[in-house]
């Protein structure tokens, strides 16, 4: 049975334990290392190891690895993937990939040259409401595409520090982001503009809330909304609505789908769905919805353990070459807000 190790145990660490503590009949996770020596004996305690690190390098000398989890903040990325891939180790690394876009693309040319496996940790790529989602963007013409995803700061130390994290855009709604390049299609052109001055909190350092303009290549445009504002979920309705001339779909990551579309006409009922005289439109439609199932980064860990024992990648949704597109469409936004200019984007 092929050999797991996991380097970072933290809050996004442990999601990944739990699922990979149900595939002991398919992987054999054989170590575990952090920086903090407790959270690693506490990771291989749970996987029933005596044996912990604190240095990957040293883990890897002892446990010869055939596949590892890299779970480390998004500023800590660099020589882990360079040993990662000298020594042939197949790899999953959480989303963002890191914030340095020269660095992701170096690394993802070298994946390609050792043939190495890779995923990155985008599981709401593997959520059953996916399908359907594709779907109404097979059958239908979308004009305009509109996201959201308002929340708090996080109480994770390095998050409000913008150099560390990558701000709210790249560390959190960067899922929204690969969302809509999945579903619908590549972003062209950004602008995004961001501001301050809302939360107030030592060693806070990043946008408050910032919006985005997105021209895609087919020619629709898209506004997507993000902030760290927010001290109570009624402060907005985070979501992406994909709408085409007659019908929108409205994805909400890893909760629901819903079409809403023209109601059936019912006789002797008075038409509900109608243009004013003002263009406007009424809201009252026929809904058709799906809802989430299970925990997809379920399905998402156990995609990658099973690509490595067959040495075939072909079931992962976002293999290392494609989560560096989604990099690069944050990093954009943020370079955008930094320069207060449209920015193209140049995968």
């Amino acid at each position: 049975m092929k050999k797991l190790a996991m380097i970072g145990c933290g809050g996004i660490g442990r999601y990944h334990l739990d699922h990979l503590l149900q595939f002991t009949d398919i992987v054999n996770l054989a170590g575990f290392c952090d920086l903090i020596p407790e959270k690693a004996e506490a990771f291989a305690k749970l996987a029933g190891l005596e044996t912990y690190y604190t240095d990957f390098k040293t883990m890897y000398d002892e446990v010869a690895p055939d596949m590892v989890f890299i779970c480390v903040p998004p500023y800590c990325h660099g020589e882990i993937e360079y040993d990662t891939i000298r020594r042939g180790i197949h790899f999953f690394v959480e989303k963002p990939i890191s914030l340095d876009v020269e660095f992701s693309k170096d690394i993802s040319a070298k994946v390609k040259e050792a043939g190495l496996i890779t995923a990155v940790g985008f599981q709401c790529r593997y959520s059953n409401i996916v399908e359907p989602s594709m779907e109404f963007m097979k059958n239908n013409d979308i004009t305009l595409i509109e996201a959201s995803r308002v929340g708090g700061v996080p109480d994770i130390p390095w998050w409000p520090n913008k150099e560390l994290s990558g701000g709210m855009i790249v560390e959190t709604t960067i899922h929204q982001f690969d969302m809509i390049r999945y579903l619908y299609g590549e972003p062209e052109l950004v602008f995004t503009l961001g501001a301050r001055g809302w939360v107030k909190m030592d060693g806070y350092d990043t946008d408050d809330v910032s919006v985005t303009a997105v021209k895609f290549k087919n020619g629709a445009l898209g506004v997507i909304s993000t902030g760290c504002y927010a001290t109570e979920g009624a402060a907005f309705d985070s979501k992406i609505t994909f709408s085409a001339g007659d019908k929108r779909g409205v994805h909400k990551i890893l909760s629901s789908f819903e079409v809403f579309e023209k109601a059936k006409e019912v006789p002797g009922k008075e038409e509900n769905y109608v243009i004013k005289g003002d263009g406007a439109l009424s809201k009252v439609s026929g809904v058709t919805g799906w809802k989430q199932e299970g925990d997809a980064g379920i399905l998402c860990d156990r995609t990658f353990v099973e690509a490595v024992n067959s040495m075939d990648g072909s079931q992962i949704r976002s293999p290392y070459d494609d989560a560096l597109k989604s990099l690069i469409f944050t990093m954009s936004c943020n370079k955008s807000m930094d320069t207060g200019l449209p920015v193209a984007i140049e995968y």
